[in-house]
């Protein structure tokens, strides 16, 4: 529920759904649905007003601010519409980024980083920085950062939303890869219903809750 203006406005309501160890789950829905609001709650960067989100039989609204980083840095991956690379460094060093924030040593997160951009595609690409990749390849290089710590599940926000077709095809393919090698449950919200239909399920949102569910 977020205070606004004009009162109070009911983001999701009713919502109750389990996601499954190694599933992938697409999140269809109009703009203003609520598919990013219940993506944000999934990975913990908005608390609820009310309900509950369990990880692993655990309430994870329970940890408090600072449990909550740690655990999102290690159990979740986050793919965004923009990839949110730091321009200054390279593919590399963005991906070791979440490998040394948890504690990693210098060495071990390299190397963590190196075998998961070469797992992507990108062994050719390490040592540039993103103004030097395609839009394609800054993707890779996010998701690539999002499971370089090999987390339970990544929450995806249109990941294939600023790419031509193709390029957003490939990206796609990189999911299903991680989820067969890793074992990743993904969830990702799109408007793209051709994406969504090579998901394992698909839900709907409309005005805040689940209208359709296969």
């Amino acid at each position: 529920m977020f205070e606004t203006v004009g009162g109070k406005v009911e983001a999701l309501r009713g919502i109750d759904l389990d996601i499954a160890d190694k599933e992938t789950l697409a999140v269809v829905g109009v703009s203003g649905s609520g598919k990013s609001t219940l993506l944000h709650l999934l990975g913990t960067l908005e608390r609820p007003t009310e309900g509950e989100v369990f990880f692993a039989e655990e309430n994870v609204f329970e940890k408090s601010d600072g449990e909550l980083s740690v655990f999102r840095n290690t159990e979740i991956g986050f793919v965004f519409q923009f990839h949110y690379l730091l321009a200054e460094f390279t593919a590399l060093e963005n991906v070791m980024m979440p490998a040394l924030i948890s504690g990693v040593d210098m060495p071990q997160a390299k190397e963590l980083a190196h075998e998961v951009l070469v797992k992507v595609g990108l062994k050719e690409r390490l040592e540039h920085r993103p103004g030097e990749l395609s839009g394609g390849e800054q993707q890779r290089v996010a998701i690539a950062r999002a499971v370089v710590l090999k987390p339970k599940v990544i929450l995806a926000d249109e990941p294939t939303g600023n790419l031509d077709m193709e390029t957003g095809a490939h990206v796609l393919d990189l999911f299903m890869m991680l989820n067969d090698e890793y074992g990743i449950s993904s969830v990702l919200v799109t408007h793209n219903l051709e994406i969504a239909s090579r998901l394992n399920r698909r839900i709907r949102l409309s005005d805040g809750k689940i209208v359709d569910a296969n």
